[in-house]
């Protein structure tokens, strides 16, 4: 689940091109190399937290155990809804891709919002289950797009690299900091940008810790192993996809967005076949349908996890229920597939373009409240262990609890200046709309509602105060 929402062939696919043509060139994979030390050490603390509290709210409890419950319930309100929008944002995309295909490959011209609303369909009847039935769809989803991009991979391994042999600059993570030399304005800021963003969705293990066998061992197993296995995974594909294509060739196609992803297919046709380009293809629609799925599931977790703390009646008995067969936030997920469905409909009513306005706009706006979110939880770690009560601060660490989650919090204070100095590029055409205007003040708006309400119980019902972000399994 954790690594189906980072969508690693569509991570791929989508941003690597980016970074080689418009951040540090084919050093490229030397930034996810930096970017996967970065988010291990900001795991380290991460994970501290998912053996002493085991919460579907996650970020929410941690953050309100650390920072205390007005700055948790403000994160736990601006990441609710950060999820319940990275599921609209991915639909878009699968659209596209899916209606690229079938324009490409059958000739037939379907208008993307029916693809659209089959994958919302799909995503909501799954997702109405047991936990374990979209861990299997998800599942197969997510080998088969691995195992697509490590045959590309180690066919350029053994091929010994394209015609400029295997790059080893590419690796040198010296070089993550250095722009492409000979475009005008590349800034090694974008490629180090777009490889964090890669990983987006990688901290949703916790949120599963109620649903999982002795989570006090799974959740932070699942974590360290997906932030690693990830980066690993980044690291050695972008690094062979530039290899295969040439250092010079692959800077040359990522300067169009149009040829951008012949990075992957060029080395791809040539080793394994015009076949393996056309699974290759279909995989990146099989794996943007699962992350889009697996952010539904996020955004239901969170629903639920605010819901059952009924701090407002309504949201304790709809979105805070679980299903009494399936244990599911089925109700939180119905609410989930209404809001997603509303949102895709609106930007089609409007004719927005489904890759260009529905995914990346959305996705900026999400990346900036989750990275925001995300400070907040490694310095909560601190808070926790170090300021906390005395049961806490008997298993804090120097490192684990302390240096490792501050290094990890200052780097997420980096990335989310770089996706700030960096949005009106990565929104592209589309930063001249409305929305793109409004994305900082809709994710102030998010945190202020958030801490609005916690301020309003703690001085209106304390009662109700003191259950915010304390439902946890013990």
């Amino acid at each position: 689940m954790t690594m189906a929402t980072a969508a690693p062939i569509t991570a791929m696919v989508g941003n690597v091109p980016i970074a080689v043509g418009f951040g540090n060139g084919a050093n490229a994979p030397a930034g996810y190399m930096v970017a996967t030390v970065l988010l291990t050490l900001f795991s380290v603390g991460y994970v501290e937290m998912a053996k002493h509290i085991t919460s579907t709210g996650a970020f929410y409890g941690f953050i309100s155990h650390g920072l205390g419950r007005v700055v948790g319930l403000a994160s736990g309100v601006a990441v609710t809804w950060t999820y319940m929008i990275f599921e609209a944002a991915l639909v878009g995309i699968f659209a596209f891709f899916c209606a690229d295909l079938l324009g490409s490959l059958l000739g037939l011209r379907v208008d993307w919002i029916f693809l659209a609303a089959l994958m919302l369909l799909v995503n909501g009847i799954l997702c109405h289950f047991d936990i374990e039935l979209t861990s299997r769809v998800l599942g197969i989803a997510l080998v088969l797009e691995i195992a697509m991009l490590l045959l590309m991979a180690v066919a350029v391994l053994f091929h010994g690299g394209g015609a400029q042999g295997m790059s080893w600059e590419s690796i040198n993570p010296v070089n993550a900091f250095k722009a492409a030399e000979g475009i005008p304005k590349a800034t090694a800021g974008i490629g180090l940008f777009f490889a964090f963003w890669s990983w987006v969705g990688f901290e949703s293990s916790a949120m599963y810790g109620e649903e999982s066998r002795n989570p006090k061992k799974i959740i932070p197993q699942a974590t360290m192993i997906s932030v690693i296995g990830i980066g690993a995974l980044y690291t050695f594909v972008s690094w062979m996809a530039i290899a295969g294509t040439g250092a010079a060739e692959s800077v040359r196609l990522a300067q169009n967005p149009a040829t951008g992803s012949e990075i992957f297919f060029t080395p791809t046709r040539v080793l394994l076949g015009d076949w393996a380009v056309i699974v290759f293809k279909i995989l990146l629609i099989s794996g943007s349908f699962a992350c889009g799925m697996a952010f539904h599931n996020c955004a239901a977790r969170y629903s639920f996890a605010l819901g059952r703390e009924k701090l407002f009646a309504v949201f304790g008995s709809t979105v805070g229920r679980s299903h009494e067969i399936h244990g599911s936030p089925y109700i939180a997920s119905f609410v989930q597939t209404l809001f997603a469905s509303t949102l895709v409909l609106v930007f089609w009513l409007m004719g927005k373009d489904p890759y260009a306005d529905l995914y990346a706009v959305l996705a900026i706006l999400g990346t900036m409240a989750i990275m925001i979110v995300q400070t907040l939880c490694a310095f909560s770690v601190i808070a926790y262990f170090h300021f906390g009560g005395n049961e806490s601060r008997r298993h804090a660490h120097w490192f684990k609890t302390f240096v490792a989650p501050l290094i990890g919090g200052v780097g997420m204070i980096y990335v989310t200046h770089l996706l700030w100095i960096n949005k009106e590029f990565a929104a592209g055409d589309s930063a001249t709309s409305l929305l793109f205007r409004l994305i900082p003040w809709l994710v102030a708006a998010s945190f202020l509602t958030g801490a609005c309400i916690a301020l309003y119980f703690k001085y209106f019902d304390k009662d109700k105060y003191d259950i915010i972000g304390r439902i946890v399994l013990k």
